[in-house]
C-alpha cells in the first residue's frame, strides 16, 4: 500500500545524490551492513558502576576514536556477537553514562540539572520513565525513509509558538509510560512489517538518550536509527550519540539573530545547531530539515542555507520544507502569524540554489 501512496520512495532509490549523501543508511536498510548499535554491542569497554563520571567519559572518548576503524572492519553480521555473554560493550558504557546525567540532567541546552531518577522535573517535564504518544509506520516523511517506524515521545526542549505537535511536546495528551523491553519488541515488529528504519522523534527524543541506548540494547534485529531532533543538544548528548545513531535528520530552525529565543524560548540556537550539525556530519549520515517561515528569509533561510553550503557541502541532503502553518500560539508573534506566500517559497528555493545546494528534497 505505502508503493502505491509513496511512489517517490521508490524512485528515490536511484536518485545519485541521495544515493551518494546516504549510502551507508541504504546498506543498513538492505541489510548489507550492520546498524551502529549493533557495532556498539560488539565493542568491549572496560568500567565498573563504582568509576566516576569523568573516568567513565575517558574510556568513552577511547573506544569513540577507534569506533570509525572497528566500524570500517564489519562488513557483515557473520563479524558480530563475537563478546562473551558476560562482557561489557561500548552501549553498556554509553547506557552507564546516560543514567549518570538522568541526575543532574544536561541532554539539552538548558542545562536544567535536575534529579530526575528522584521525580524532579526541568524545563522539558520528562520525568525517570519513558513516556510514548505514539508508535507507527509513518508514510509522511522524506522519501527515502518512507515507511518509517515511527515513535513519539511526549515532552519537548524547546517551547515553538507554532509548533504542530504541540499535544505531543508540552504534555496536552494522553501517554504511555512503557517499559523497555516492551518498546524494542515494537521496533522488532516494525522491523519485520517492512519499515526502512526506526524514527527517533517527539517532541524531540533527546530527554530520552538514556532510555533509547537501553531500549536498543534488546532489539535483536538490524535496523538503522534515525535521530530526528529540533538539534537543542549539549556536547555530551552528541558523544552519546555517535556510534549509536545512523541518520541524523536534524531541524535547522532559526538564523544567528535572536529569532530562536522569541520565538523557540532558547537561547544561543545557531551555536547548538551548528555545532551538532558538524558532530552529524562526522559520525553518521545527515538530512537537514528547514521549515522556511513567514519573513524569516533574510534572518534564517539565507543564512542557514549559506552556512550548510559552506560547512556541510552543496550535496548535503537538505529538505526545503514549505508546509508551515500558524499553530498553537503563533499568532503571538505577528510576522508568523500567516500562512507562506508563494513568493515566499519561490524566494526561498532561489536563496537555496544561490547557496550551491544541489540535493534538495
Amino acid at each position: 500500500m505505502w508503493k502505491i501512496i509513496r511512489p517517490d520512495s521508490i524512485a528515490i532509490l536511484k536518485n545519485r545524490l541521495v544515493k551518494k549523501s546516504l549510502a551507508r543508511y541504504f546498506s543498513v536498510m538492505q541489510n548489507y551492513k550492520p546498524a551502529k548499535f549493533i557495532i556498539a554491542k560488539n565493542i568491549p569497554a572496560k568500567f565498573s558502576k563504582n568509576d566516576s563520571l569523568e573516568k567513565l567519559w575517558k574510556e568513552h572518548e577511547r573506544i569513540r576514536e577507534d569506533f570509525k576503524k572497528e566500524e570500517s572492519q564489519i562488513n557483515s553480521h557473520k563479524n558480530l556477537n563475537t563478546l562473551p555473554s558476560k562482557a561489557k560493550s561500548f552501549l553498556d558504557l554509553k547506557i552507564e553514562i546516560a543514567n549518570r546525567m538522568l541526575s543532574f540532567c544536561h541532554f539539552c541546552h538548558h542545562r536544567c540539572g535536575v534529579n530526575r531518577l528522584n521525580g524532579a522535573l526541568g524545563f522539558c517535564s520528562c520525568g525517570a520513565k519513558l513516556s510514548v504518544s505514539s508508535i507507527f509506520e509513518h508514510l509522511g516523511e522524506e522519501a527515502e525513509l518512507v515507511p518509517s517506524g515511527t515513535i513519539f515521545t511526549m515532552g519537548c526542549t524547546m517551547r515553538c509558538l507554532h509548533c504542530q505537535n504541540w499535544a505531543i511536546s508540552q504534555w496536552r495528551e494522553k501517554f504511555h509510560k512503557l517499559k523497555l523491553g516492551d518498546v524494542a519488541e515494537e521496533i522488532r515488529m516494525l522491523r519485520l512489517k517492512g519499515a526502512r528504519n526506526v524514527n527517533l522523534v517527539g517532541g524531540d527524543p533527546t530527554p530520552w538518550v538514556k532510555h533509547w541506548l537501553e531500549t536498543f540494547k534488546h532489539v535483536p534485529l538490524n535496523v538503522p536509527i534515525v535521530w530526528n531532533s529540533n538539534s537543542y543538544y549539549t556536547p555530551e548528548t552528541s558523544r552519546l550519540l555517535s556510534g549509536f545513531v545512523d541518520v541524523y535528520l536534524l531541524d535547522f530552525k532559526y538564523g544567528p539573530a535572536n529569532c530562536g529565543k522569541r520565538i523557540s524560548n532558547v537561547i544561543n540556537y545557531w551555536d547548538a545547531c551548528t555545532y551538532n550539525h558538524l558532530e552529524a556530519k562526522e559520525n553518521g549520515e545527515l538530512i537537514t530539515r528547514v521549515l522556511v517561515l513567514p519573513n524569516h528569509l533574510m534572518c534564517c533561510t539565507k543564512p542557514i542555507s549559506n552556512w550548510i553550503a559552506e560547512n556541510l557541502g552543496s550535496e548535503t541532503r537538505v529538505n526545503l520544507m514549505f508546509q508551515y502553518r500558524p499553530e498553537w500560539r503563533a499568532r503571538e508573534i505577528p510576522e508568523i502569524g500567516r500562512n507562506l506566500s508563494k513568493d515566499e517559497m519561490e524566494q526561498a528555493t532561489q536563496t537555496a540554489f544561490q547557496a550551491g545546494l544541489k540535493n534538495l528534497a
